[in-house]
């Protein structure tokens, strides 16, 4: 089930399955609204809902979410899991390197493992890989693209450097 959250940089779009919040996107270039679906929303859907729309909200505003609806990462790999679990460590205004994330999961040289794993974070906005950083601090890449990375890294007080 796709609902749709609306901000003032745009649609967000997010997924839900029976576990929880599976994926979130970013509004496009397109940014065609969602609907609401055409079935009725359940109450735990519609409580999740709530819960992802104030996280979005305090995310785009630089502060972290104070609560978050189940997270369904089953789509992802164990290792993709490992990298997603570790993002979540990471504070607001906290970044790292794509090697010091994959040094903290006892594989030091799966830099590009931990990029792709990035690459693959189904919510990218709530699970921050915005905070990871390119060797000597540079962005890097970011699924969202990188002006998203950009921006969020300024609503939370930061350039590109690492903590």
């Amino acid at each position: 089930m796709r609902l749709a959250i609306g901000t003032k940089a745009g649609t967000f779009s997010a997924a839900y399955s029976s576990s929880g919040l599976a994926e979130l996107s970013f509004p496009s270039a397109l940014d065609t609204p969602c609907q609401a679906a055409a079935v009725p929303v359940s109450p735990e859907v519609a409580a999740w809902h709530a819960l992802t729309a104030r996280a979005v909200h305090a995310t785009l505003s630089g502060q972290s979410p104070v609560l978050l609806p189940p997270l369904d990462l089953s789509a992802g790999s164990p290792f993709q899991q490992c990298v997603w679990r570790e993002l979540q460590t990471l504070a607001t205004g906290q970044t790292r390197s794509y090697g010091q994330i994959a040094a903290a999961l006892g594989r030091p040289k799966a830099c590009r493992a931990v990029g792709s794993a990035c690459a693959a974070n189904p919510l990218p906005l709530l699970i921050p890989c915005h905070r990871v950083l390119a060797a000597g601090g540079r962005l890097g890449g970011f699924s969202g693209g990188m002006d998203w990375k950009r921006r969020l890294l300024q609503a939370e007080g930061m350039g590109a450097r690492t903590a």
